[in-house]
């Protein structure tokens, strides 16, 4: 018998609860970055996530005998991408906990129990309803601020799940590197100058001016790049990548957004945006006046910044042209100039299943990985072989 009592989500008081829990649950931590409160929202909200028009989702706060919130979660269905895994798999995500097995394991026993009750056999987690880029794994290596739209996860929080009997599904790294001269590989830009020997190649900044051209192209890029390659990555539509190009609209810079075309067709993008949880560290979940004063002395004064590299694809017919070559050639014309006031390079997201990802981060731009999450699976049948993610080939 659990000394906590399970509460589900249903009301306005109970929401705050789920997202004020990290609030104290991270008091003093160094590194931690609270989200904004209305991001964290906007998953759950109907309205606001797309997510619910193929999808179902739950979630509880955990109280204990004395009413104090001490644990939180949610569980969710996807079903575009339900059975893409040789098993219907659900997810569960937004884990929060005291540092009490009995709490934790109560948060996940409700995640199964609301997943079986569907007909569900496997939960991944900690994952996102929503697309992969954000709050998706647990942050288990690497004692470093999140970037924008990831977590950060006490340390003890790893044991919880592995001894509840998750097994690691794949990895997420994140590369860094110092932006000077020495962190590109100079092989990189001679294989630039031979690809553009094809007069058919050329490469363009991102044009607020023409938004709408870029939005299609990069819509035809992510399809063309993803979609069918990596099991549970969902073809996006252009009003989806217009919601998310507008909700990046304050961070974008077009210099830092660059596409590779060939014969005027879309083949390959490179998206970069400042981290701004450099900014978001100091409002403590409000993006308010005071946040909004911040962001302009971020963007105009503070130097030794840290830009994102949030996503860099290229169409699966043109992998091995030289594509990224061209991308990272144009990149080099604006960090290099002495005149940026960028430090740092970080990749947020690159799979231990996607080796051509993790080359070119080592070999191209002398980055290192700096921070690892982990996607864990657990299977219901617990006779059942368990897979690991496939290797891109």
């Amino acid at each position: 018998m659990s000394r906590y009592n399970l509460v589900p989500v249903t009301n306005e008081e109970e929401s705050k609860e789920f997202i004020q829990l990290t609030k104290t649950l991270y008091k003093g931590v160094k590194n931690y970055v609270q989200p904004i409160d209305d991001d964290i929202a906007h998953v759950f909200d109907p309205a606001k996530n797309e997510f619910f028009k193929h999808g179902e989702c739950t979630r509880w706060i955990l109280q204990d005998a004395q009413g104090k919130t001490v644990g939180r979660v949610a569980a969710f269905i996807d079903r575009n991408i339900l059975d893409v895994y040789g098993q219907p798999t659900g997810g569960m995500g937004f884990f929060e906990c005291i540092n009490d097995q009995d709490a934790a394991f109560r948060l996940f026993d409700a995640c199964k129990e609301w997943l079986q009750v569907r007909n569900i056999e496997a939960m991944d987690g900690p994952v996102n309803f929503g697309p992969r880029l954000q709050w998706w794994g647990l942050h288990t290596e690497g004692d470093q601020r999140p970037v924008y739209g990831m977590f950060y996860h006490h340390s003890y929080y790893k044991t919880f799940f592995e001894d509840y009997g998750f097994q690691v599904f794949f990895k997420q790294f994140n590369y860094r590197t110092e932006l000077c001269e020495k962190s590109l590989n100079r092989i990189v830009l001679l294989k630039a100058k031979r690809v553009y020997r094809d007069k058919k190649f050329h490469t363009e900044f991102f044009d607020k001016k023409n938004i709408d051209k870029y939005i299609q192209d990069f819509t035809t890029v992510y399809n063309n790049t993803w979609v069918g390659e990596i099991p549970g990555v969902e073809e996006m539509t252009v009003e989806e990548v217009r919601e998310t190009f507008e909700a990046m609209k304050p961070l974008l810079e077009e210099r830092y957004v660059i596409f590779a075309y060939y014969d005027n067709k879309p083949v390959g993008f490179f998206v970069m945006v400042p981290d701004a949880n450099e900014i978001i560290k100091h409002v403590n979940g409000k993006f308010n006046l005071k946040a909004k004063l911040y962001f302009l002395w971020y963007k105009y004064f503070q130097r030794d910044k840290t830009v994102i590299g949030q996503i860099f694809g290229v169409d699966r017919a043109f992998q091995g042209r030289g594509v990224e070559a061209i991308l990272i050639e144009k990149f080099s014309q604006v960090i290099f100039t002495g005149k940026e006031k960028y430090k740092y390079l970080e990749f947020n997201w690159i799979g231990d299943f996607n080796p051509r990802m993790q080359h070119m981060m080592e070999e191209h731009l002398n980055a290192k990985i700096y921070k690892t999450y982990i996607t864990y699976r657990y299977l219901f049948d617990r006779t059942k072989e368990f897979k690991r993610a496939e290797i891109l080939k």
